[in-house]
């Protein structure tokens, strides 16, 4: 049984549509009107736009993340589709930071989407994670991994760090402002490639 919020209640600057969109959300003490206004106003940044990348965009868009950004310098190709869900075949070629931003604001027209169609190196990569609350690594590679972590770690963002290999799933947070350890404090030796998240 769904329980009906009083309009008045819900004056943290959401729009009569985001009350009825986000009424799941707003019916959670833990989340409720001032929660889904924290949402609204986040920018998070999704590194690797692949089998977790989509997924994660797809939860984010949904919540009623106001901006996200997406970073992957890849294509759409047919071997993705089994398992990147955020492409069909129409996208096969297209970038998938272009792909996957029209999915996203499809599902939430609200949202705000930064394609970054290009590589993270070391020359960028500070300067693109600094734009944003939160870093969610979904990456597919040690290197830029640990890339991302010193980005993070050196912002001062909290990196939420996900990787799938096989038929296992890692999923951690890193945020030295809450005194704990980063990626490179986990793994402080490269693993062999055999390891990389898939």
């Amino acid at each position: 049984m769904s329980q009906e919020i009083p309009i008045e209640d819900l004056s943290q600057g959401l729009s009569a549509i985001e009350v009825k969109r986000y009424s799941r959300h707003l019916s959670l003490s833990e989340v409720g009107p001032e929660g889904q206004q924290k949402l609204k106003k986040s920018k998070i940044l999704i590194v690797g736009a692949g089998g977790l990348g989509c997924p994660v965009g797809l939860y984010l868009a949904a919540a009623g993340i106001g901006q996200l950004g997406i970073i992957d310098h890849d294509v759409v190709e047919i071997s993705n589709l089994q398992r990147q869900i955020g492409y069909s075949e129409k996208n096969i070629g297209l970038p998938k930071t272009k792909s996957l931003a029209e999915t996203l604001t499809n599902i939430n027209p609200q949202l705000r989407v930064e394609q970054i169609s290009e590589k993270l190196q070391h020359n960028n990569a500070l300067q693109i994670v600094q734009r944003y609350d939160v870093i969610v690594d979904c990456s597919d590679n040690f290197p830029t991994r640990y890339l991302v972590n010193d980005a993070a770690f050196f912002a001062n963002k909290p990196l939420v760090s996900a990787s799938v290999h096989k038929f296992q799933g890692q999923l951690t947070v890193f945020w030295h402002k809450s005194k704990g350890g980063c990626y490179r404090c986990l793994y402080p030796v490269t693993l062999p490639e055999s390891m990389a998240p898939t």
